[in-house]
């Protein structure tokens, strides 16, 4: 069992200057140079354009790309390693991953499965004075993220299907951030999603301040929206869409609807997602898919709950007392990962 620790960064003013701080922070752990180890053992299966992403930023997120030439004003790297590392929109000339979501009366839980070398271990909180809705999640990839809540209530969540027949497009932790920065409530997710290139085949998960929901089921090619409470690793609608093994995935699903009432609290929820013994957290580190962190969200009381690893009470932020003002005293919280492999800071 390894002890794991994220931090917590806070930030209100612009995305330049956000990206001047994340790329101040990168300087202080070795997340850039592990990024190159692993670029070296897995050479890209894409490619870099450089006028074509500059182009694709400034339609959908002008913002994003003042963040990203902020961390490169640190960080002294050229372009092309800038959009390699940190923009997150693919050309074509895997790996599996897990994730499971509920969306309760109120809430959103999901497990986060994924390896733990990808993980950046950050939390972010952040409040942009140039545009965008403010925000709070974990971050994904530096600029990307996984899963999260924004000012308006808006929850977003997304889990891997897969990744055959990649198209021209963002991948998933870039979508997600967009999600977050530009949309308000469930029509506008809804909307986004499909106006977006998308790299890879994903359901993204949303839940509003007036609780509305949906999961939307996402390819290259096509995209479809269900309205259900819970999602593993395999479409419902888009099943011609489905990898050839579902069997784990589905399994899954079946012990979270058994082990999951319609009106189940949010502290039972949490624990039932965040306890190994009832089979919905995952250990199977190694495969690209153990449970890295349990997180929660309830966009009417804009609250958030997060826990690194197992059996572990969450860290609790109060994003709408944040956002007028108050201080966040805690700077990290800590957890527990049965495995030797390390996260991306460390």
């Amino acid at each position: 069992m390894q002890n794991v620790k994220s931090d917590i960064m806070t930030h209100r003013g612009s995305h330049f200057d956000l990206g001047v701080k994340t790329a101040q922070w990168m300087q202080q752990t070795p997340l850039l140079k592990n990024r190159e180890k692993e670029w070296r053992k897995r050479m890209p299966r894409f490619d870099i354009h450089i006028k074509e992403t500059y182009e694709i930023f400034q339609h959908y997120a002008p913002h994003i790309w003042e963040e990203i030439i902020g961390m490169q004003e640190v960080l002294n790297l050229p372009t092309n390693q800038m959009i390699l590392n940190f923009a997150h929109y693919r050309f074509t000339p895997l790996k599996n991953s897990g994730c499971t979501v509920f969306l309760g009366n109120d809430y959103m839980v999901r497990n986060y499965d994924y390896h733990p070398a990808t993980y950046d271990a950050r939390y972010l909180l952040f409040k942009p004075n140039d545009g965008g809705l403010a925000q709070l999640g974990p971050t994904s990839r530096v600029t990307g993220r996984m899963d999260g809540m924004n000012e308006s209530g808006l929850v977003m969540a997304y889990n891997f299907m897969h990744r055959k027949h990649p198209g021209d497009g963002f991948v998933c932790y870039m979508i997600g951030r967009l999600v977050l920065e530009y949309c308000k409530d469930v029509p506008e997710a809804i909307q986004l999603l499909k106006s977006l290139p998308h790299r890879s085949s994903f359901s993204y998960i949303v839940m509003d301040k007036n609780l509305n929901h949906a999961i939307i089921e996402v390819t290259p090619r096509t995209i479809d929206v269900r309205y259900d409470k819970t999602c593993t690793n395999h479409f419902k609608l888009l099943t011609h869409e489905n990898r050839n093994y579902t069997k784990e995935s589905i399994e899954r699903l079946d012990r979270l609807i058994a082990q999951a009432p319609e009106q189940i609290s949010k502290h039972e929820a949490f624990k039932l997602f965040n306890n190994p013994s009832n089979e919905i957290y995952s250990k199977l580190f190694n495969s690209w898919s153990g449970t890295i962190h349990t997180s929660m969200y309830e966009p009417q009381s804009l609250s958030a709950w997060i826990t690194l690893g197992e059996n572990k009470a969450p860290t609790q932020f109060n994003f709408q007392q944040w956002l007028e003002g108050q201080p966040l005293d805690q700077h990290s919280f800590e957890g527990q990962i049965d495995t030797n492999l390390t996260f991306a800071t460390y």
